[in-house]
């Protein structure tokens, strides 16, 4: 596994956003999708809105996106080992780059076919406790015409990662503007933010 947390890291050293193609195994992103799936079909799910617990508002013109927050007190087993390998992964990063995460939080994330998120930065004005984003996609056989890429917005330029199945995308929240593009069908993911 250290081998995935290194891939990450060298990539975000080398041009800020770290990517590896498989954070997660087969199974476990399917378990998870499958977590997801059940969450939607029973309607668990709830509208995602902008700013944090203060400022709070929905606001679909800015974002579509429906997402159901994780728990670490939920007896899930599947998301306990989604945890037991974030945790792998915080330890490696305090322990490797001084980084000095203390926390995290993560939901499940589902846009709808039509669904997108407008260009914005993680961390908010009022709390600069979020560090890196980072997002784990569970959509499997995605292509271009599927849409529902992360642009990323660089000084060097824009880059466009693709959700695809399993791959994992890593960045500082309060130095990268991105956006979700208009998705063509169902997409999927864990978006979460290590903190400090």
């Amino acid at each position: 596994m250290q081998t995935h947390f290194e891939e990450i890291i060298s990539s975000f050293l080398e041009k800020r956003v770290g990517i590896s193609k498989a954070f997660l195994s087969e199974d476990l992103a399917f378990q998870l999708k499958s977590n997801l799936l059940s969450l939607y079909e029973n309607e668990a799910l709830s509208l995602a809105g902008i700013a944090n617990s203060h400022l709070f508002n929905h606001d679909n013109s800015i974002r579509r996106d429906k997402i159901f927050w994780l728990n670490k007190a939920d007896n899930n087993i599947y998301e306990k080992q989604f945890f037991s390998l974030i945790d792998e992964f915080v330890l490696y990063l305090n322990q490797t780059c001084f980084a000095g995460i203390k926390s995290y939080e993560f939901h499940y994330a589902l846009y709808e076919k039509g669904a997108f998120y407008k260009k914005h930065i993680d961390q908010f004005k009022t709390d600069n406790s979020r560090v890196f984003s980072i997002i784990m996609y569970l959509n499997s056989g995605w292509l271009t015409k599927d849409g529902g890429e992360l642009k990323l917005y660089q000084e060097t330029g824009i880059d466009i990662i693709s959700p695809d199945n399993l791959k994992c995308v890593f960045f500082k929240s309060n130095e990268i503007e991105h956006e979700v593009l208009v998705t063509n069908t169902s997409r999927m993911s864990i978006t979460g933010w290590l903190k400090s």
